[in-house]
């Protein structure tokens, strides 16, 4: 009987053992197929995400070919305000998911879209991914200063942005960026250059002067911080001399357009509060001397300085953002947060009658982020006077289209009065089909200009010019990219 009772009591426990440890199994039986399941889910859930990013991302590839093929149409060709949505297929032409697409178009003057892509996936539809683009056509607004013939930067300059010249380039002062030239070498014919004029295309005749080809080219960190290039494929400066002839049209049907003035020209002072004043030049100032005169043989040599003007009235800044005058122009003043282009040119083209701009007082911006831009676009010169500011600023972008960017030659000590200036400060791009040059040197008594000039590159003209400045193709690029979530 006891062994019958101890046999009961051992059955009894076995039974209770295996509950116990079935239940330990069905728990952790359980817990594994929760893992699993939630595994499994993360999965589907990483997949469903990397897809709708995929999705956004194509979404952005889409409107880069629409752009490609009608660059001026930022609605997505239904000719109504956004959001669009496209079905995305795979490869059995299932639908699988969707995107939407916000698009942002450019501002007057500028080739920047904002595209905003959503993707989202059929098997999830709370599942999103969000992928920014900002595509813009580059302009030639490359440089900082760009030129068609041979260049001289002398001691006192200080340039930040790149340089490039179809012919040779001399540069004695500091350059920031690379320095670039067409030509393998050249001869420098100025009085004083280094090597018997025999030079590289791009050179120095700072001490210690660079050798003459085909030595090596010496490393010169003190003078182009960047290095220099050369030969380099010439720039075709005929995209720098956008059509004056069209800007002037579409200035007569949307803009300002202003006829020949009859006396000198005009003189422009833009207003932060989106004006202007116009006024009628009616005489200039005189040099201080008999003496004082065209010594260098200048093709539109004068003073330059307005004496007398009359004012005409005060405008609103066209919505196209387009100035053309039929005349020289003086401009100076600020502006806020807006685009302007102001061009000169007189028609049919006439050597005899070209056109130019003329900056004798600063001529500034509020914003120095892109929401300011201001092109000077002249047929002739764009010129610094005789009684130019002593400290003068110029943020523009300055282009002569048949002229040089600089200032007369004011033979001290024959031009007592102006023909020494202290600092002239351009802040934006310089585009000269002559030679550049606000000094000059020929000995100690006959210097004449700016003695410190500080060229500074202004970057947000390259995707965000003034109106109806040229561009170096017709191609959008990815300018920026960024995955919002």
């Amino acid at each position: 009987m006891k062994n019958n009772k101890r046999t009961e009591k051992q059955k009894g426990m076995i039974i209770i053992q295996a509950i116990v440890f079935g239940s330990i199994a069905i728990v952790l039986i359980s817990g594994l197929v929760t893992w699993a399941s939630i595994n499994i889910k993360a999965s589907k859930n990483t997949i469903n995400k990397e897809l709708a990013f995929q999705i956004a991302e194509a979404g952005i590839d889409y409107y880069r070919w629409h752009l490609a093929h009608d660059p001026d149409d930022f609605q997505d060709g239904t000719g109504a305000a956004g959001p669009y949505v496209h079905n995305f297929l795979d490869k059995s032409n299932n639908i699988i998911g969707q995107y939407s697409l916000d698009i942002t178009p450019p501002p007057i003057g500028s080739t920047l879209v904002i595209i905003r892509s959503t993707g989202t996936v059929s098997a999830d539809p709370n599942v999103s991914s969000e992928v920014e683009a900002q595509l813009a056509i580059p302009y030639l607004a490359k440089y900082a200063v760009a030129a068609n013939a041979n260049m001289r930067f002398g001691s006192g300059t200080e340039v930040f942005g790149p340089i490039h010249s179809n012919g040779g380039i001399r540069f004695d002062g500091l350059a920031h960026n690379i320095v670039t030239s067409a030509k393998d070498s050249y001869t420098d014919t100025d009085s004083d250059s280094c090597n018997a004029g025999f030079s590289f295309g791009v050179h120095t005749c700072l001490a210690p002067s660079d050798p003459s080809p085909p030595n090596p080219v010496p490393s010169r960190p003190d003078v182009f911080e960047a290095g220099r290039q050369f030969p380099v494929p010439v720039v075709d400066f005929a995209g720098f001399t956008s059509d004056l002839a069209n800007i002037r049209t579409d200035a007569q049907s949307d803009g300002l357009y202003f006829a020949d003035s009859g006396r000198l020209g005009y003189h422009v002072i833009l207003q932060t509060d989106d004006t202007l004043k116009l006024y009628r030049v009616n005489s200039l100032m005189p040099t201080a001397s008999g003496w004082c005169r065209n010594w260098a043989g200048e093709d539109r040599w004068g003073t330059w300085s307005i004496r007398t003007e009359t004012l005409l009235g005060t405008y609103a800044f066209p919505n196209n953002g387009l100035i053309f005058l039929d005349d020289d122009v003086w401009v100076d003043g600020q502006i806020n947060t807006a685009r302007l282009t102001i061009a000169s040119g007189k028609f049919p083209e006439n050597p005899s009658t070209y056109t130019n701009i003329i900056v004798n007082d600063d001529l500034l911006y509020t914003n120095y982020d892109g929401q300011d831009s201001i092109a000077l676009m002249a047929q002739g010169d764009v010129l610094a006077g005789l009684y130019s500011q002593d400290d003068l600023r110029v943020d523009a972008a300055l282009v002569a289209q048949n002229g040089k960017i600089g200032r007369n030659f004011y033979y001290w000590p024959y031009c007592p009065i102006g023909s020494h200036r202290t600092t002239i400060t351009l802040y934006g791009i310089i585009a000269t089909n002559q030679r550049y040059g606000f000094a000059w040197g020929c000995g100690a008594s006959c210097w004449s200009g700016y003695i410190n000039r500080n060229i500074i590159y202004d970057a947000n003209l390259l995707y965000s010019p003034p109106p109806s400045f040229p561009l170096t193709s017709d191609q959008y690029i990815t300018i920026s990219w960024k995955r919002i979530r």
